[in-house]
Parts: C-alpha cells; structure tokens; sequence
C-alpha cells in the first residue's frame, strides 16, 4: 500500500509538473507583443497581439471595467497603463476626488506658468497626495483583474523647479531653502538631481502598493515604467529617474518608448545639423539595453508607424521602416509593443503629398506594417553578433539629464552633440558601437565584453567615487579608456563628492586619473595603467561632429586604441550593418559614410518590407534605407506547412498528410498577404467567412521556393484557410 502512495504521488507530482510547466509556456507565449490604447475593442483595430494594455481609468469617458472586459472577451491578455506625470485626472486637479483644488502642483516655470499636456492637465510635482490618488487607479485596475501595471513617463521637465509645491520639497529634501535653477549651475544641478528623486520616490511607493495589494488579494501583479530613453529625455530637456528603477524591489521592467517622434531629433555630422533617424533609433535602444541588460530586468521594444506629430503617410513609413530595423538588430530583446493607439493608425487621417485632403492609411501600407507587427510574434532571441568590430562603447550616467538646462556661463552642447559625437562617426563607419549606463558598472556584467570604453564629463557628471573605482579596476585588467574633454563646462565646479568631504578636485576627472596614478605631461595623450591604456584628448566631443571632418583624429584613435592597445582584432570600417536572426535577415546601409556601395544580399528571400510579399533572390540596399528579409532556407523543418509571412496571426493550424488549415485573423477593413510553405503545389486554397467563400485577390505557387502566396479580405473574428494538396 505505501508503494503504491508513493507511486501515486510521484504520478500526480509529475502530472502536476507537467500542467505546470506548460500553463507557464502559455503564459510566456502571451506576453511577448503587446499595444497601449484606450479606445474600446473594435474590430477596425484588432491587431491580434498578446497583451492588450488598456490605458487609463478615466480615458475614453471612463467605463474602464467594460473596457478591460471587452478586450479579455477577445481573447487578449489584459493589462493597465497610465501616465504617472500626468493624465486625465482632472478629479483630482480640481477637487473633485478629495475636494482641494491641486492645480498649484503643476510643474511650473519661471514665468509663473504650469507646463499643461492637455486642458487640465498638468505635468504634476508627485505630493503626497498626488501618489495616494495615484494609489486608487492601481487598485481599481487590479480590482478589474489585469495582470501588469505600466506607470508611464516619469517626467519633470527641466525648464520647471519654480512653484510653491517645488519649493516645499526642495526644503524637505535639502534642509536649506530653495534656489532658483537659472541663477547658478549649482542650482540647477541640485534641481534636477531632485526632480530625478521625486519620481522615483513616487515609483517606488506606487509599485511597493501595487506588489502589497495585489498579493493581498491572491494575485501576482507586475510592474513595469514605459520610458523614454536616456538620449532623448536628455535632448528633450526632461528629467526621470530612468536606469535607478532596476534597482526597486517591485520594478519588473521596461518599454522602450522609441519611435520616428523621439529618433528624429536632430543631431550634428560632419558639420551639419539633420534628422538621422536610423543612427539615433539605433543608439537610443542600444542605451535602453545597456541600462537593463545587466540587472536581467524585462524589456519591450516600442515602435510606431506613425507619430505624435502630424506628418506625411510616405514619411511616417519611410522612418518606421528605419526604426523598426533599429529595434531588431538588438538580438538580445524579443518582446515588443508593436504600436501605440491601434485606432489613431487604423481610423486616423493624415496627408497625403499632392493630394488636398488628409487621407486614411493607403491599404498597402497596412498590410505591410501587418507582416511587420504579425514577424515579431515569431521573432527568436538569437546569440548572433551584429556585423562589425564588437565591444566598443561610450560610458553613459543618468546626469546627462542634469546640466543641459538652462545654459550658464555661455556653454552649450547642441542637440545633445557632446555625447553624439563619441558614438555617430563610429556607426558612420560601420561600427555597432554600444552604451554603458556608469550606474551599472558595479556590476560584473556590464564591462565583461568591452575592450574599448569611449567618455566624457562635458556632458555628465559621476554620482559617486565608487564608479571611478570600478573603471580603474577594468583598466588595470586590460581594458582602453579614451576620455575626450576640456573639463571647462561650469557644472564641473558643483558642490559634489570630489569637491567636498575632504576632496579638492577641480574636476572629478582629476580623481579618476588620480587613481589611476596618471600625471598629466603637456604633449603626451597615452598612458598606462597597469595591464590596460588611458588616451586622454583635451577635446569636447561636440567639436568632433560640429566641424566638418572633425572625426578624422578620432576614428585613427579609436582604431589604434581598438587594434593595437587593446589587441581587440581588425577595426572594420564599412558602410552597413547585417544581423540575422533564425530565418530573418535584418539590414541597414548608412549614407555620408566613406563607402557609397549599396549592399547586395543574395538567397531565396521573402521582402517583408514590400507588401506584396515576393520571393527574390537578390535585394540592392541602398545608402540610407533598410532591409527586412525571410530568408527560406533558414526554414527549421521545411517539409513542415508553415506559415512564413502574413498580415494576419494564424491560430487553430491543423496539419494532415495532404492538408493545411488555420484561422487567420487581423483587422477587418484590411487586405490579407500570406506566403505558405507547402510540400507540393496545391489542388484547392479557400478563405471562408462565416460559411461563405471569400474571393482570393492572390492565388500564386512559386514553385522554385516551393511557396503559396494567399491573399484575401481580413476579418477580425477569422477567416478559416483551407489548403489541400
């Protein structure tokens, strides 16, 4: 009897196990694409991801519990996100919620105005009471059953610090009464580094409710910030508490909030200001991952094939293709949220050149941007290196945000060049140079593959001694440092750790070449320092990207500190950029590089940028565009029916010795696009709606790739496939 208990137990143990093991799967496989939007389901916008993140308790005209119902009746993963400097929470600004009027804790300037984001509603200071009413949103959206909070844009601008509601924190943080920004560096440097507490204070008390609540009531909900990046809030002149958040208990990830709005900030090269949309979508993402990527936190990559700003369709495409190969080319990241508000793409109206009147999105256009969105629900991690000369990277430190507003002692850095000008002519020629956040360097992780560090305090200042301790550390162990600055910028003199409490540095670069046991000599630029090499260039790094042919002594730096010190292997110029990921091929190829060549790629390749899908063997990539290719012979299991590409996510495939079946769903008011691998050609290919044969506007079997391109009218309740053979 007792061996037959024990048995019984192993038995159930094992079954247990097993349920286990694949509700977890099936929860890991709904939760890798995602969208925000408020709106209530519509099948003109069912885009069919896993996670629908159902924003704001009051957007929409309320009725947040029918909302959330009606996108978990669909079938979707129902998450909550809000802002959390602001949103429609005019109950709360005028008195309703707790009948105080809270107008006055807008984020004012020095003019005596609140910077608003819509009519009553202002970017907020987080009181007390501001996070208490924050706390009743989480609760109501957990009451509602969702599974993930997302506080979005932690953001305090810059040019604010001046109403009352400041000033009371800034004595409760300080101790000493408050001091206005634009009135010294010193001021504005205590400013932000206050505005960067208060956010997180108010993140980590929200969370720290959310975790607490949550469990109170059986449940598991994660926490998540959707933030820009640290370059952008950096130009943008905003503060947030950014890469410190992976450090909170309660903190579970990220969204990368970058897209065509935030990448098309212009930047300096060779002398000239312009949009480089691809360059700067690449260095933003690549400082999202390098800010998380050591802390194992969770990451989604945003895009979106429009923006904010009110701008051409053949524009709004052209940069969503180059911010999308962006995305793609971090290996490393395979979730996503594929788009912001589905209904302003989808219902939304916008021009059209030579034509008068705004017009909706053109029906190529959204099937292509389907088979975009549809490939990350299949897109795989993968352990393959961007083509280049790899561990190369520009250190990073969160006060970057804090002294590029307001200008003092007539020092500037022009959009942000003084930190562009250590990474653009690297990508220029053709090297995937990284970021590294200085927060991150006590861990082990962080300098683990780097052979060439690249910095600058022009820009941004250390926010304690420990990080200089940790680079020496890395440099004695073989590593090359080439710092780049005049240390001339007035926030060097800031009242700070290297300047008080015993230490009387000029500049906390002087404390790091200190340790180092370097001793500046007039004409020499190289030293070493134990195993490795310190290169210092008494250069901002703007001056190398605001003049033209300014990067020429850099790059042959680089190049020698990369070759020759570091023995890091050849340093590759060239002009593109090439990741293959399982059967994707992902390219760009940069223009005002030295190399004008296009990029050849030869194969059996599905062009997932032309909505026509077509099978082609060679693709010419020109300067200054991208690339997204199928590639079929990197098919696993070609004689297995499969679905290669399409402007819908199949479910319910069924496979038999002589039949393929599937249900294809996607937006309805959309046209279909489908390539199918197929062991031999088809005798019968129907789309059926509703027990009705839908007419097929391709019906087309390549034969050499041994695929069917399908095309039919989407349905968002389905349209089922059926392929005999």
């Amino acid at each position: 009897m007792r061996n037959r208990t024990f048995y019984y137990t192993i038995l159930t143990a094992m079954v247990v196990c097993f349920v286990q093991n694949n509700v977890l799967a099936q929860v890991k496989s709904k939760e890798k694409t995602s969208f925000q939007i408020s709106a209530p389901w519509s099948a003109d916008y069912d885009v069919r991801s896993d996670i629908a993140m159902v924003y704001g308790i009051n957007d929409n005209n309320g009725n947040f519990e029918e909302r959330v119902k009606g996108y978990r009746d669909k079938g979707y993963e129902v998450q909550f996100m809000t802002g959390i400097a602001w949103g429609q929470y005019k109950d709360y600004f005028l008195g309703e919620w707790d009948g105080k009027n809270h107008l006055d804790e807008g984020q004012m300037m020095q003019n005596g105005e609140t910077i608003w984001h819509g009519k009553n509603v202002p970017y907020t200071l987080p009181t007390p009471s501001y996070i208490a009413y924050m706390k009743t949103h989480v609760k109501r959206a957990i009451d509602a059953g969702v599974t993930a909070i997302y506080l979005e844009e932690p953001e305090f601008w810059a040019r604010a610090g001046y109403g009352d509601a400041f000033k009371k924190e800034w004595q409760n943080y300080y101790g000493f009464p408050w001091m206005a920004q634009h009135e010294s560096p010193e001021a504005t440097y205590l400013s932000s580094k206050l505005k960067y507490q208060l956010y997180f204070n108010a993140l980590k008390e929200v969370f720290s409710y959310v975790k607490s609540y949550s469990q109170s009531v059986g449940k598991r909900v994660k926490c998540f910030v959707p933030t820009h990046s640290l370059l952008n809030y950096s130009s943008w002149h905003i503060v947030s508490p950014e890469a410190s958040l992976a450090n909170l208990d309660g903190m579970d990830g990220y969204i990368a909030q970058v897209w065509t709005g935030t990448s098309r900030e212009p930047v300096f090269y060779n002398g000239k200001s312009k949009e480089r949309v691809f360059e700067n979508a690449f260095l933003e993402y690549g400082s999202m991952v390098s800010m998380t990527a050591p802390t194992g936190r969770k990451i989604f990559f945003l895009t979106d094939p429009i923006e904010d700003r009110a701008r051409s369709w053949d524009d709004y495409k052209i940069n969503y293709q180059a911010t999308f190969t962006a995305e793609l080319l971090y290996p490393m990241v395979d979730n996503y949220e594929v788009m912001p508000w589905p209904n302003r793409i989808y219902k939304g109206k916008f021009s059209v050149e030579g034509m008068q009147e705004k017009q909706p999105i053109a029906p190529a256009y959204a099937t292509q941007m389907q088979v975009m969105v549809n490939s990350l629900n299949q897109m795989p991690l993968s352990k393959n290196k961007l083509n280049g000369s790899q561990g190369i990277g520009v250190l990073l430190s969160n006060s970057l945000m804090f002294q590029n507003y307001p200008t003092h002692q007539g020092y500037n850095d022009p959009y942000l060049s003084n930190f562009y000008g250590m990474a653009i002519p690297l990508l220029k020629h053709g090297v995937p140079v990284e970021t590294v956040h200085m927060e991150n360097l006590a861990n082990k992780n962080t300098l683990k593959d780097l052979k060439v560090l690249i910095m600058t305090y022009s820009n941004m200042k250390p926010s304690a001694a420990e990080n200089h301790v940790e680079l020496v550390k890395w440099v004695k162990n073989g590593g090359v440092l080439v710092y780049y600055g005049r240390d001339n910028d007035p926030f060097q003199n800031v009242k700070e750790w290297w300047n008080t409490g015993g230490n009387t540095f000029k500049a906390p670069s002087e404390h790091l070449f200190g340790l180092m046991g370097i001793s500046e000599s007039a004409g020499k630029s190289s030293y070493q320092v134990g195993s490795g090499k310190v290169f210092i260039i008494r250069k901002d790094p703007k001056e190398l990207i605001m003049n033209a042919n300014g990067d020429t002594e850099f790059i042959a730096t680089i190049k020698q500190a990369y070759e020759t010190e570091a023995k890091a292997g050849s340093f590759i110029t060239k002009n593109n950029f090439v990741l293959e990921r399982g059967p994707f091929t992902i390219a760009a190829v940069l223009d005002e590089s030295e190399s004008k060549e296009p990029l050849k790629l030869e194969g059996t390749l599905i062009d997932l940028f032309n909505p026509e899908l077509p099978v082609i063997h060679e693709k010419i990539i020109q300067p200054g565009t991208q690339a997204y290719l199928f590639n079929i012979f990197e098919v696993e299991n070609k004689n297995k029916p499969q679905i290669l590409a399409a402007a819908s996510r199949a479910t319910n495939e069924v496979v038999t010795k002589n039949s393929f079946t599937f249900i294809a769903k996607s937006p309805s008011n959309t046209n279909n696009i489908m390539r199918i691998l197929l062991p031999a050609k088809p005798k019968n290919s129907t789309a059926v709606k509703g027990g009705t044969n839908l007419s097929l506007t391709k019906n087309e079997w390549d034969e050499q790739s041994k695929t069917l391109l399908l095309g039919f009218e989407n349905f968002s309740e389905g349209v089922e496939v059926n392929i005999s053979w």
